[in-house]
């Protein structure tokens, strides 16, 4: 009797400093942001991802992505842990935008922007292991300004203008939590590593979970922000609980003809550059249809997607 209150004593102890240990590499405190915007260094971050970037005249669905973001890095010999914020604004219209309300199909993406500020946490291991979380909070709908945003930057980039943005969804306040894992990181090659992850997103606009592996081959960086030369791919496969931007704002009340298809795929090819003070990633991405009521055909879409990163 005796050694079985022991065994679970010391199984309660061991589970304690283990839940413990998460919590102080993976969960964000003060102080150690304080500590890490004094000792490391300070990266800001332009991304952009659109449709357009592949120089066709193919425009829809999820259209454009623009986030402006700034990271404290700090980095040892062997780890790396980063505080970051970014704001943001995703664009999704129907599969063309060059179709006038009437012309609309009930079975095609809707239309619905989303603007949002967020903060993050990521930790990382030269072995590869590695942790994010992250929250974003916004808003979906006419408040999150994409017809303004979208019209205007047609009019710089002298395309036609889009012409449904008055059928786009109506307005609700979101928030999304978010989580990525990578166990390990394996090395068959010193030119070349293969990376799983396990990642996902919980709220009122987005729910979902997704798996994928990326494959890096090149002069490799072991910790983010390092100097690095190299190609990748990424393939990533994602099960869909909700999608605001195709059902409607969760508490709006909003019901839309269309639903998300519960599984999604994806794969990226690209190339990325870290220098000591300024970085750039490019790569095209395949997405898979993200509505049931499309064909797969009708469904799948092709964007680019640019970051430059400035250290200072």
């Amino acid at each position: 009797m005796q050694k079985n209150s022991l065994s679970k004593l010391l199984a309660a102890s061991f589970a304690f400093v283990s839940i413990s240990s998460f919590a102080q590499s993976v969960l964000p405190s003060w102080q150690e942001y304080q500590d890490v915007r004094a000792k490391g260094i300070s990266v800001w971050q332009l991304d952009i991802e659109n449709d357009s970037l592949l120089f066709n005249d193919k425009d829809g669905f999820y259209t454009s992505g623009v986030r402006l973001g700034q990271r404290n890095v700090f980095n040892t010999q062997s780890t790396s842990t980063i505080y970051g914020w970014r704001i943001g604004q995703e664009l999704y219209t129907a599969s063309d935008t060059k179709l006038l309300p009437s012309q609309l199909s009930p079975r095609d993406h809707p239309y619905a922007g989303w603007l949002f500020g967020g903060i993050y946490k990521e930790s990382a291991d030269a072995n590869g292991r590695s942790f994010r979380l992250g929250l974003d909070i916004g808003c979906l709908g006419p408040c999150a300004g994409g017809d303004w945003a979208q019209t205007h930057l047609h009019r710089l980039l002298h395309q036609p203008l889009p012409q449904g943005w008055s059928t786009q969804l109506g307005n609700e306040w979101g928030a999304v939590f978010s989580g990525e894992w990578s166990p390990l990181r394996w090395t068959p090659a010193s030119y070349m590593d293969v990376t799983p992850v396990i990642k996902g997103r919980f709220g009122n606009i987005f729910t979902d979970a997704a798996a994928g592996v990326t494959v890096r081959a090149g002069v490799l960086n072991a910790l983010p922000e390092q100097r690095a030369n190299y190609a990748f791919a990424r393939v990533e496969a994602k099960a869909v609980a909700y999608n605001a931007t195709i059902q409607g704002g969760y508490f709006a009340n909003e019901h839309t003809l269309v639903d998300p298809k519960r599984g999604v795929g994806e794969l990226e090819l690209g190339y990325v550059w870290r220098g000591e003070q300024f970085g750039v990633n490019v790569s095209i991405v395949r997405r898979s249809n993200e509505i049931r009521q499309l064909t797969n055909g009708e469904g799948a879409q092709n964007f680019a997607k640019i970051l430059f990163s400035y250290a200072l």
